[in-house]
């Protein structure tokens, strides 16, 4: 195979699941992809960790396998960047040796050391109501009082492990780990420090420690890291590192972005006001916008990205792909008495072909799809998912269509409020992911939508993708504003008259099934 001879760059998309490493092009080809899957592991008192030691074992195994490939020369690769899971919390000893498990961004167990320290006299959040104003005016958010935030994190630790906490000279977030174990630097960006609620975000490409918050987070100030831009360049990758690599110790590593910036970039919407749809296990909208701004009702605000003078609005739905996940593994294929085959197929595109034969409407039959509570335009976390009107004349093709439409139409839930935190209506969205491989799914959105839905090409790469180009901005190979003339889509959709009218209806009925089930949930669930 003939290697290209343009400058390429070694993209790290690290998610829950797994590590995943891909050899991306300046203009954003992938040329290779490789993939190691991680350990999930459940504590007994009700914690979600993995182990750090694991993930970088991970890192390496798939990177000497990519580069073992031949295809790019080691010569070409000018920088390493990552994009990773977020909202997870692993203290490091002064010599940066991972003191415990990463507590990830599904563990709870720090919710009640959380409320313990910022609850107040007045306390309609749980957090204090001085509190949660300070919060929204400097952050433009707040901390999970459900505990998933490093700040619940770090006081978990100092509660319940002080013997861990006294030996922590620095608490780091899943993208700070890695680029301390690529760089030996202790840093965080713009985006992994957010969601540690200490830092004044007011000004865009300031981002900086506010001393009473840090005073107020009950963790001494020292155990936090530098904080830097995600286009900085953090220095020259470990000599050991590119020895076991294969690579130069002139390879650059640059300091990166949590998955939803880096997805953001990925995209290709970098424009004001531009959004793209993720599907993937969970959702999001998301925009870039020059303005810091929380909307409280929705849950919505613009937070700190990678754009310099930006931020992003994210709006999150908990549960998209998640509800295929849990159709195939616990209703199709449940291992159970009736499990006939033990090797599953790739059901997923099986799933699209059944789902593009079944009517707009899947005859009726009605999805909604909060399987793990929901983030926004609501957040209420006792909301279940559940199917709806069924009879004797639907069957599970019917079924089918109903969860895609379900999270489309839960996405378009979300699209009144980001259309008025951005300031005007949205013509397209782009969209990424894993979901976004399904053309059918593409369709749906777009009809129950009525937009036109640009479909990426190769969307589940967007992560990697996004962080390539971070890479190569802060190497000053590009900047930002040249993203857009980089974007190739497959595919793109338009709405169908006639179907959209249908969901327009189906839509109604959708928002008032929460209104009258909110109370049945929150008496089964609260």
């Amino acid at each position: 195979m003939k290697q290209p001879s343009e400058r390429v760059f070694l993209a790290v998309d690290f998610g829950t699941s797994s590590m995943k490493v891909a050899l991306i092009t300046l203009g954003g080809q992938v040329l290779g992809w490789e993939s190691v899957p991680v350990q999930l592991y459940l504590t007994p008192d009700g914690g979600v960790e993995q182990s750090p030691v694991e993930w970088w074992q991970a890192f390496l195994t798939a990177a000497k396998r990519l580069m073992s490939r031949g295809l790019a020369s080691a010569d070409n690769v000018q920088a390493i960047c990552c994009s990773t899971q977020g909202e997870g919390t692993v203290p490091v000893d002064q010599n940066g040796n991972a003191l415990m498990n990463c507590v990830l961004w599904m563990d709870m167990r720090g919710a009640a050391s959380l409320k313990k320290q910022f609850k107040g006299l007045v306390n309609p959040t749980g957090a204090g109501l001085l509190n949660t104003i300070r919060w929204i005016y400097l952050t433009g958010g707040m901390p999970s009082m459900t505990g998933k935030d490093p700040a619940a994190h770090m006081l978990l630790i100092c509660d319940r492990y002080p013997h861990i906490y006294e030996r922590t000279y620095k608490f780091l977030n899943v993208l700070d780990y890695l680029n301390l174990r690529l760089t030996g630097r202790f840093t965080a960006t713009f985006d992994s420090i957010m969601t540690s609620w200490v830092t004044d975000n007011r000004r865009p490409d300031q981002i900086h420690y506010h001393p009473a918050l840090v005073r107020r987070c009950g963790v001494e100030a020292e155990k936090l890291p530098e904080i830097v831009p995600c286009t900085t360049v953090l220095g020259p990758l470990l000599p050991a590192v590119a020895a076991e690599l294969g690579l130069s110790s002139r390879v650059q590593v640059v300091a990166g972005a949590i998955d939803t910036t880096a997805a953001a970039i990925g995209s290709g919407a970098v424009e004001d006001g531009v959004p793209h749809l993720y599907l993937g296990t969970s959702s999001w909208i998301a925009a870039h916008v020059p303005y810091k701004k929380t909307d409280v009702v929705a849950s919505l605000a613009s937070l700190p990205c990678a754009v310099p003078g930006r931020y992003l609005l994210t709006a999150l739905q908990a549960t998209a792909g998640g509800n295929l996940t849990f159709l195939r593994d616990k209703i199709i294929y449940n291992k159970d008495e009736l499990l006939q085959e033990e090797n599953i197929p790739d059901i997923f595109k099986y799933l699209d072909k059944i789902a593009a034969r079944v009517p707009a409407g899947a005859n009726g039959v009605l999805y909604t799809p909060w399987i793990w509570g929901e983030r926004a335009p609501v957040e209420d976390k006792n909301l279940r998912a559940g199917l709806f009107n069924l009879s004797l004349h639907n069957n599970r093709e019917d079924i089918i269509r109903a969860f895609l439409e379900g999270v489309a139409f839960n996405t378009r839930w979300l699209m009144a409020p980001v259309e008025k935190f951005i300031g005007h209506p949205i013509p397209a969205i782009h969209i990424v992911g894993g979901g976004a491989q399904s053309d059918i799914w593409c369709q749906i959105i777009s009809d129950v939508l009525g937009l036109q839905i640009k479909q990426v090409a190769d969307p589940i790469y967007a992560n990697a993708v996004g962080a390539a180009w971070i890479g190569a901005a802060g190497l000053g190979e590009i900047t930002f504003r040249d993203v857009p003339s980089l974007m190739r889509f497959k595919q793109v959709y338009e709405p169908d008259p006639a179907n959209h009218a249908l969901y327009n209806q189906r839509f109604e009925i959708f928002t008032r099934t929460y209104r009258q089930m909110k109370s049945i949930y929150q008496q089964l669930n609260g």
